[in-house]
């Protein structure tokens, strides 16, 4: 059994790095388009599709010399990767949508998942809006140890780049997945599911005609994109299914959220909304919550009470983890 170190990680990195600095300097191009050639490159061994210079060919060949797939495990692979789009987000100044959830609150979510799931034989996943993959991957990971199983993961995901580092990711994890390069409110064909999870992008769908056919659409101007994508989300979760996003702490405070609630009305429980602590936002607005929704039917019920609070510090590991114990006497007591 290999174990994760921060030596094999910064390893994988400094791989991955040194090849999209070389391709990015020679091509004049940005640090996350070299990034993507680069996982390709250094996956197939391969340096024939890159155009560059017979010198660089070279190094580039010398660098990926040093990558042997089966010296890592797919957590620590995910984790290299990880650190190189955080390097590209900074290099290239690129736009928030492109910010990876972090590992902390990925963990936390896997928690809750794992306590709900706990004793299944199988288990599937959808993210709506996956980004570069890095939530739903780090969910397999901690979910195939937790709950000793294989789980069955799908994606969408209409950003091109985005899309691309996402199956390079899963390739190069050995995570099979079905991945879908489209635009989740045009009603993707999507498998029906278990869990749908995401970390949501936030703000106004910009195609009105697209959001028409969703009950969470605005009567006037644009619909909130996170509202469409919950109900996407649910729409193809299982009866007593659950969806577990990562939403504004705010969600049910506006003026949009009458839509919202009408549409669960019926139809989905909510169960619970946990503030994550707050310093890790730089303002009261930007905090974010987990939401706990489970779809009616099967043996599914509204938890009594509905899960409420907030995450304290993770910096406190003793009240961080009595609060992790509250969740579970709650899974077991109220949700099941």
């Amino acid at each position: 059994m290999r174990f994760l170190t921060e030596k094999q990680v910064e390893r994988f990195f400094d791989i991955l790095n040194q090849s999209s600095e070389l391709i990015q300097k020679e091509r004049d191009q940005s640090y996350l388009d070299s990034l993507i050639e680069t996982l390709t490159a250094v996956q197939d061994q391969d340096t024939s599709d890159l155009d560059l210079t017979a010198d660089s060919m070279k190094k580039l060949g010398r660098i990926y010399s040093e990558f042997n797939r089966d010296d890592y495990d797919s957590e620590t692979l995910r984790k290299g990767i990880q650190l190189a789009i955080l390097k590209a987000i900074k290099v290239d100044d690129i736009q928030a949508n492109y910010q990876i959830t972090p590992d902390t609150i990925a963990n936390v979510i896997g928690y809750i998942i794992s306590g709900i799931f706990r004793g299944t034989d199988s288990i599937s996943l959808l993210d709506p809006a996956m980004g570069t993959g890095n939530l739903l991957t780090a969910l397999y990971n901690q979910l195939s140890n937790t709950l000793a199983l294989t789980p069955t993961v799908s994606g969408v995901e209409n950003d091109d780049a985005m899309f691309e580092l996402a199956a390079d990711s899963f390739e190069i994890q050995h995570i099979r997945a079905e991945l879908f390069h489209e635009d989740a409110i045009q009603n993707v064909l999507a498998p029906m599911v278990d869990v749908a999870v995401s970390d949501l992008p936030i703000g106004y769908y910009p195609i009105d005609e697209n959001a028409k056919g969703f009950a969470t659409h605005s009567e006037k101007g644009h619909s909130y994109v996170h509202h469409l994508l919950i109900e996407f989300a649910m729409n193809h979760v299982k009866k007593d299914g659950f969806g577990i996003f990562l939403v504004p702490s705010q969600l049910f405070q506006t003026d949009e959220a009458k839509q919202l609630l009408k549409w669960m009305q019926g139809k989905i429980y909510l169960q619970g909304l946990l503030n994550l602590p707050s310093e890790l936002f730089s303002n009261a607005a930007a905090q974010k919550a987990i939401l706990i929704l489970q779809n009616e039917g099967g043996h599914a019920k509204q938890a009594d009470p509905v899960m409420l609070g907030e995450f304290p510090s993770f910096k406190d590991q003793k009240a961080f983890a009595k609060f992790l114990t509250e969740i579970d006497a709650w899974e077991e007591k109220d949700l099941k």
